[in-house]
């Protein structure tokens, strides 16, 4: 009887500690990333330069490039340059998202393996299959290979601006909305679900949704480390970010392209659109638990706590499935009219609490 099973695109390395960037140059030889010491690294132009001076007497080898700016053309002149200067291992990045982003576009249009060394916990992207990068239409994601190796250390992740670790929560824990809308499509529409995917970011989510921790503790640290790791192995997993991306980032991404110049953090949009969601798909229990969760961390939980009054939500949901043509999610279920989602919303406040 034949063993079926199938290959799961992970990293090689995964290192979340304390300390880890003490050791990058010995977790980076290692004989699957690098065996020649020739690596390429990405940085910021700004706060880049102290981690050059910090790493780089230490790998006479590398070379290093500021390219990675957040942008397509960035990414692009960061291949570019990367492609002229020599013959690499492997290309390092070494921030924060924008940073890694970057780097991941750029390796994959090289053909080099990419690892991230993470700065911040702001998003999954540190180990997810997409590149989120800003071009001239606004914002794009472009398909990408995971990372080869994952460099955390919680050290410097404590030094990050608390809005990044705090960023990171809501995208994270809205993961139960995502994981939610993917199986009410399957139940609606028989869109193929797939499991182990399913199960992975849900119990990331979970992780994080449930753990007493606060943002200064290592164990909770750690274990937002992982959970975004685990999210972003879901995606691949997928083949697709179905398991990690369902109405909460609609609403995000509505935000986004509605008031482009007064958006918040991913993270903190997302959140909040998770657990609105949650709290439409009927889910009150649930929906006052991430609530509870993103109130304890100083995450909204209301569009009023990120500057934006009622209207402009009730607008931004209103316009949220514009954003993800195709995909299903309890928005496109209910298809609720203007007046509806102002019901709906005061609603929401009133079980949640304010």
């Amino acid at each position: 009887m034949p063993l079926l099973t199938r290959l799961i695109p992970s990293p090689v390395v995964v290192d979340i500690r304390s300390g880890a960037l003490d050791d990058l140059a010995a977790i980076l030889s290692d004989q699957r990333i690098s065996s020649s010491g020739k690596l390429a690294f990405a940085i910021s132009a700004g706060s880049g330069q102290a981690l050059r001076e910090r790493f780089a007497p230490a790998m006479p080898q590398a070379d290093w490039f500021d390219d990675a700016d957040g942008t397509i053309d960035g990414a692009v002149r960061l291949a570019d340059s990367i492609k002229r200067k020599g013959r690499y291992d492997a290309v390092v990045a070494l921030g924060g998202g924008k940073v890694v982003d970057c780097a991941k576009y750029a390796a994959a249009r090289v053909g080099l393996p990419l690892v991230a060394v993470a700065t911040n916990l702001a998003n999954d992207g540190l180990c997810s299959p997409v590149a989120t990068l800003d071009n001239d239409a606004g914002r794009g994601s472009y398909g990408v290979p995971n990372p080869i190796g994952i460099v955390i250390d919680l050290d410097i992740i404590r030094q990050a601006p608390p809005q990044f670790v705090r960023a990171g929560i809501g995208d994270v824990i809205c993961k139960i909305s995502a994981v939610a809308d993917w199986e009410l499509s399957q139940r609606v529409n028989g869109e193929k679900v797939d499991g182990l995917a399913a199960a992975m970011a849900r119990q990331a989510a979970e992780a994080v949704l449930r753990h007493p921790g606060t943002i200064v503790d290592d164990q909770f640290l750690a274990t937002l480390s992982e959970s975004l790791v685990l999210c972003g192995i879901s995606m691949s997993v997928a083949g697709d970010s179905r398991p990690a991306s369902g109405a909460c980032h609609e609403i995000s991404h509505g935000f986004d392209l509605l008031y482009p110049k007064r958006a918040a953090a991913h993270g903190e949009q997302c959140g909040l659109g998770g657990a609105f969601a949650t709290y439409l798909r009927g889910d009150v229990a649930t929906a006052g638990e991430m609530a509870e969760c993103l109130r304890r961390h100083d995450l909204p939980v209301l569009p009023e706590e990120i500057g934006f009054s009622m209207e402009e939500f009730v607008k931004v949901v209103e316009f949220a499935p514009e954003t993800r043509p195709g995909r299903y999610t309890i928005l496109e279920h209910l298809d609720l009219r203007t007046d509806q989602i102002k019901d709906a919303y005061a609603d929401y406040v009133k079980a949640i609490g304010s």
